[in-house]
């Protein structure tokens, strides 16, 4: 016997609890019906592979008065009938539980009928818990294989309970005010669209293409006029397909470019001039090169943090210097580098202080010098509205690049998806 302690708030009680309800509880098993009658280690090959499987041996009975068919009271017991459960482990060992659920003989009609345990759903074999912990598993971008071998079933038992009941398409919801768009490759080499809830980071939709007819025809569709009008704000890339058709949808919406895209087309272009002076200097030994070489991070640090004080060893040079005396060495030697660096300070100060006076100062009195940042200015001249609310709002496709992160994640583990309505019921099992 197992004698366990119950601190109540008036008082403490004894609890006993035998060694069958113990292993039950263990389990957790919280029929009452089921008790317990032998344990042991049984011995099975599967593929060619030796396994010892921990096999639980239990009966479930209890009174049954009345005949579920007729009602009248004939009933009596008829036998037993073995039925072999998978249930959870504790220790990562298989475990089974082979079950003797009691018959019943309806003395009235001639009807039999079984005991039934709310552990499992009639007719199955694998148990509600098992179920759980199959999902469980799944959220953690786990292949269907790897899934089985943890808990102690075939992949096809795996993917029955995953996919088997859910729709891959997200149901009807409620249109919130402020949306993420973008997409991401799901199949076949094809993008899909999908939209989040700025605010929660809760999915809105999932699309199996990024068409614009696909895109307008769903929110035209699914939503009311009413409905669109209340959306205040759509944080996006610098995807001009999305700015298009924008309006026609929300028309009272604002267009937020996302502020890490914005950047890093700023700093994709200040990479360029960088590559460009590399191409062009034959010493590959000269300190310039070095500098942009190795010291590369530097020129895309905000020019605040750049330490002017103390000097440091510079990997690649030899030298002990300051990372502003780095900076300022190659600015001074390449003048056309220098205003691709300054537009590029410019830009990253006003999108970290939002400060929209600055970028439009940049915008309005820049001079073209044959460089990637002359295209930048340009898309920047183009997109200006959105920019500026990047500035001015609070939101960004942050929240919504980390769902795809994870989607990649999920695909890279799982060693790719052939069918896109599988995908989309993992990504649903994600982010629930």
């Amino acid at each position: 016997m197992l004698r366990f302690k119950r601190l109540n708030k008036n008082r403490s009680e004894v609890l006993v609890m035998s060694q069958d309800n113990s292993i039950l509880s263990l389990l957790n098993i919280k029929d009452e019906n089921i008790e317990i009658s032998q344990v042991e280690n049984q011995i099975r090959y599967v593929g060619g592979e030796k396994r010892i499987i921990k096999v639980l041996h239990g009966r479930l009975t209890y009174r049954l008065t009345r005949c579920p068919q007729c009602g009248f009271r004939s009933i009596v017991k008829n036998g037993t009938r073995l039925t072999k459960l998978r249930v959870t482990s504790l220790t990562g060992q298989e475990t089974r539980l082979h079950l003797r659920k009691q018959r019943y003989l309806c003395r009235n009609c001639g009807q039999t009928c079984g005991a039934h345990t709310p552990i499992v759903t009639p007719n199955h074999s694998i148990t509600n818990q098992v179920r759980i912990r199959i999902n469980e598993l799944a959220r953690n971008s786990l292949t269907a294989e790897m899934i089985a071998k943890l808990v102690g079933v075939s992949p096809t038992s795996v993917q029955r309970t995953i996919y088997t009941g859910r729709k891959a398409f997200l149901e009807h919801r409620r249109l919130p005010k402020i949306l993420c768009f973008d997409e991401f490759r799901s199949v076949h080499s094809t993008f899909s669209f999908i939209c989040i809830d700025a605010q929660t980071h809760n999915l809105v939709t999932l699309l199996p293409d990024r068409l614009t007819k696909h895109i307008v025809d769903y929110f035209l569709n699914q939503y009311s006029l009413a409905e669109r009008q209340a959306v205040e704000a759509v944080t996006m890339d610098l995807n001009a397909q999305y700015q298009h058709f924008i309006h026609r949808i929300f028309p009272n919406a604002e267009i937020i470019i996302d502020r890490f895209h914005i950047v890093q087309l700023a700093g994709r272009a200040l990479d360029q001039a960088r590559l460009a002076i590399l191409h062009e200097l034959s010493d590959h030994r000269c300190r310039h090169y070095k500098m942009l070489k190795s010291q590369w991070r530097l020129f895309h640090r905000n020019e605040s943090q750049l330490n002017s004080q103390r000097r440091q060893f510079k990997r690649g040079l030899n030298e002990y210097l300051t990372d502003q005396e780095v900076v300022d060495t190659i600015t001074d030697q390449f003048p056309d580098f220098k205003r691709v660096y300054t537009s590029y300070q410019t830009i990253l100060h006003a999108i970290q202080e939002g400060d929209t006076a600055a970028l439009k100062a940049l915008i309005n009195h820049y001079q073209p010098i044959q460089s990637e940042m002359d295209t930048v200015i340009s898309t920047f001249r183009k997109n200006w509205q959105g920019i500026k609310n990047a500035c001015c709002y609070q939101y960004s496709n942050g929240p919504l690049e980390g769902i795809i992160r994870k989607i990649k994640q999920l695909k890279r583990g799982c060693f790719g998806f052939k069918n896109l309505a599988h995908l989309f019921i993992r990504i649903k099992l994600i982010h629930a």
